[in-house]
């Protein structure tokens, strides 16, 4: 028995009993029944009067309230502007300790997330949809063609492959990655439905009513031939601009297409957006050299998408404006 975690309570009472009277250790060991070295630690461990050993802290609990509170007030500043507005309240502190104190309060840095800014008045018009349509089947929603445009860029930031290199090899081509200063990019219009997805539209400038209504002619019917063939369905589009035009609501009008009410800065609430994430993940790993392979990258990865997605993320409806009811009418997760 050489640890003292193995003395059993007994002999610690007679370690403790025996010290008390004056014995030496090597009696004590002897009549515990364990080794000398045990009996000496647990004597140590058991020394009154023994300070803490360790640095006194600089700060106290006042002054870490103080950080807390300068941390969340404004979560968006950075460790130094932290650390000075903590320091000019009349801390003395290092930046080092500032981090620290931060990180065991449990704050993390992290890229925050984006989701549109939405006032009183959309929130409202957001819940009061949501409201009008928890009670829609999966039936109905797989009557909905949804539709929305997306930019896809060579540079995909830091979402790219890390590289597998010796020590010498950084500045190796073979090991780099290409970067511009303004990457080429294409627009994509792309529509899908609990059927499956429908063709891709490159769009070539700035898109005003006339040329949405161009897409709608070449693009969006044949897709709702494809995705519906005779059947109804209704079509789902934002309220961007060139979507709202008097125009482009004649047109719908003209070739008898009903279209869904749909809030303003939603794209929470749209399951295509969900899509153009799953494309644009998997080209996260391929390297176009310019705009025409980027195009060939993007049909390709469009392709792929199953229908058993696309049922998916439609079958998520549902979820979504619950989603939307329980926060108000504010953006959610989607």
């Amino acid at each position: 028995m050489g640890k003292t975690s193995d003395l059993t309570a007994v002999q610690k009472t007679i370690i403790d009993t025996l010290h008390k009277e004056g014995k030496t250790q090597k009696v004590i060991a002897k009549e515990a029944g364990c080794s000398q070295s045990s009996v000496s630690k647990h004597i140590n461990r058991q020394a009154k009067g023994r300070k803490k050993c360790g640095r006194k802290k600089c700060t106290s609990s006042r002054d870490n309230r103080t950080l807390q509170r300068i941390v969340t007030t404004n979560p968006f500043k950075n460790v130094g502007e932290i650390h000075k507005e903590w320091t000019a309240a009349g801390v003395s502190a290092s930046r080092t300790t500032t981090r620290r104190l931060m990180k065991d309060m449990g704050f993390r840095c992290r890229i925050p997330c984006v989701k549109p800014l939405l006032n009183k008045k959309q929130c409202k018009k957001r819940l009061a949809w949501a409201k009008d349509k928890k009670d829609w089947t999966d039936a109905e929603w797989s009557k909905v063609m949804f539709s929305d445009e997306s930019k896809f860029c060579i540079s995909f930031g830091n979402q790219g492959p890390r590289v597998w290199r010796k020590s010498g090899e950084a500045q190796n081509p073979r090991c780099m990655r290409s970067s511009v200063k303004f990457p080429p990019s294409v627009m994509v219009w792309g529509a899908m439905s609990s059927a499956g997805v429908g063709p891709l539209c490159f769009l070539r400038s700035r898109v005003n009513a006339a040329i949405y209504q161009e897409v709608l002619e070449h693009f969006m019917l044949p897709a709702a031939d494809q995705l519906y063939g005779d059947a109804d369905f209704t079509f789902q589009q934002d309220l961007a601009p060139a979507h709202s035009a008097k125009t482009t609501s004649t047109w719908f009008k003209d070739h008898g297409i009903p279209v869904l009410d749909w809030p303003a800065n939603s794209p929470d609430l749209n399951p295509i957006e969900n899509l153009w994430g799953i494309v644009k993940r998997r080209m996260q790993y391929a390297r176009p050299n310019n705009a025409e392979e980027l195009k060939t990258t993007i049909r390709a990865t469009w392709a792929l998408i199953t229908p058993e997605q696309c049922h998916r993320l439609i079958e998520s409806m549902p979820r979504r404006i619950t989603a939307v009811i329980e926060a108000k009418g504010a953006p959610t997760k989607y």
